[in-house]
Parts: structure tokens; sequence; C-alpha cells
């Protein structure tokens, strides 16, 4: 989890509360900056989540070009990894 997913599901709690709070108190005004929040802070999150996915895809990759383990050393030294018979 990084900096954006917490700060907006912080955000994301805090309007929800304004929100309620505006309901409960017969405030409009309340309400929609509450639910304006709260949007703000679902996009941060995904944001957020959209980032460490692509941070996890490029250490993926980066993972996957190295060379393999299983390779043996004759395929290894011509660069072909065909196996002749």
């Amino acid at each position: 989890m990084n900096k954006d997913q917490v700060e907006g599901k912080v955000k994301d709690i805090a309007g929800r509360v304004q929100r309620q709070a505006g309901e409960w108190s017969d405030d409009p005004e309340q309400q929609v900056k509450g639910a304006a929040k709260q949007a703000e802070g679902k996009v941060q999150n995904t944001w957020g989540k959209g980032k460490d996915a692509a941070k996890d895809a490029a250490d993926r990759s980066q993972s996957s070009a190295k060379p393999s383990q299983n390779v043996n050393e004759d395929e290894r030294d011509s660069g072909d990894t065909r196996r002749t018979g």
C-alpha cells in the first residue's frame, strides 16, 4: 500500500463522515462537500492502486528478463537454446 492509497482512503472516510453529518443536520452544502471529498479520495486511492500495479508489472518484467537458470552450459555458450539430437 502506497501513500496515495492511504491518503485516498482517509479522504474517502472523512468525506463519508462529512456527507453523513450534512444529512443528519439537513445541511446540503456539507453533503455536497463531503461527497466531493469522498469522490476525490476514491480517485486518489484508485490512482495509488494503479501505481502499485504498474510497479509490480515492472518488477515482474525485470525478473523475467534475467537469464534462465535451467539452460545448460553448451546452450549458454552458443547462444542457441535449441536442442539437437
